[in-house]
């Protein structure tokens, strides 16, 4: 572990799992501590599918943000990046549009750190330590505003991140202040857990992500679709992740979890 990482991780409680940490180990990722892992565990024992629906939900990051490349947007902000993994956001966006500009914003110090060290003498990528609740503080953050031309189209990247937020912060208030700040043209990409399948399961899910720093608020169909409020939502709507676009569509309803993630993209008219 680099000093930086130690010094990022001697910030924090490691007995206090982090969503980002918990996600990194159903990816199969090595930046976590004991009680993310334990967490996950028990996480995978009220649901079974855990696993499958972080892969969906990264697989779903990799299709959106090449479509949204393939529109001509040119720059992105990831919200609630999380840890470093295989197919980050700027290596899908600046393989499609060599020089493509991504922000990155997390507040998991340890998901920080290590995105400073992958980001290291990459110009055209930074992360800004911040919380989603503030689009202010991440829209006016000084790294954001060297990176990102906001009279020009924005992907704005939210995967697996808005269960987070839960109601009594008001979903579709923050969600419009990142919106009125986008110029028309940007897109929205999002993915959101619920419980419209397999309720019993994703209750499950919920005590146990309360015994974490980000207890999760699953929403239904017809809420994950407001929140695509002042969005154009493009085909095939909002959908389970395996539906979304598939490599391939033959095996996208067999995928185990397929539906209890929710997600689409929305352009800004």
């Amino acid at each position: 572990m680099s000093e930086q990482v130690t010094r990022a991780a001697g910030e924090i409680d490691e007995e206090l799992p982090s969503a980002a940490r918990v996600y990194d180990y159903l990816l199969g990722g090595a930046h976590n501590f004991a009680a993310d892992r334990e967490l996950a565990e028990r996480l995978l024992r009220v649901l079974p599918c855990a696993r499958d629906l972080a892969r969906l939900n990264r697989a779903f990051l990799r299709r959106a943000v090449v479509y949204l490349a393939g529109r001509g947007v040119r720059q992105f902000l990831d919200i609630g990046s999380g840890i470093p993994t295989v197919g980050n956001v700027h290596e899908i966006a600046q393989e499609a549009v060599p020089g493509a500009h991504v922000v990155y914003v997390d507040r998991d110090p340890v998901a920080v750190a290590h995105s400073q060290l992958l980001l290291e003498g990459d110009e055209h990528a930074t992360i800004v330590q911040a919380d989603m609740l503030e689009p202010e503080t991440i829209l006016g953050h000084a790294a954001t505003r060297r990176l990102l031309d906001f009279s020009q189209p924005v992907g704005l990247l939210m995967t697996g991140v808005f269960h987070f937020v839960l109601p009594d912060a008001e979903a579709h208030c923050v969600l419009a202040r990142y919106r009125d700040a986008l110029a028309p043209g940007s897109f929205l990409a999002l993915s959101h857990l619920t419980a419209d399948t397999g309720a019993e399961q994703m209750a499950g899910a919920v005590e146990v992500m309360s015994h974490s720093s980000d207890p999760v608020q699953p929403r239904s169909h017809a809420e994950i679709r407001e929140l695509f409020a002042g969005f154009d939502v493009v085909e095939p709507g909002v959908v389970g992740t395996a539906q979304w676009r598939p490599d391939r569509p033959e095996q996208a309803e067999q995928e185990p979890g397929g539906s209890r993630i929710y997600a689409g993209v929305g352009r800004k008219p």
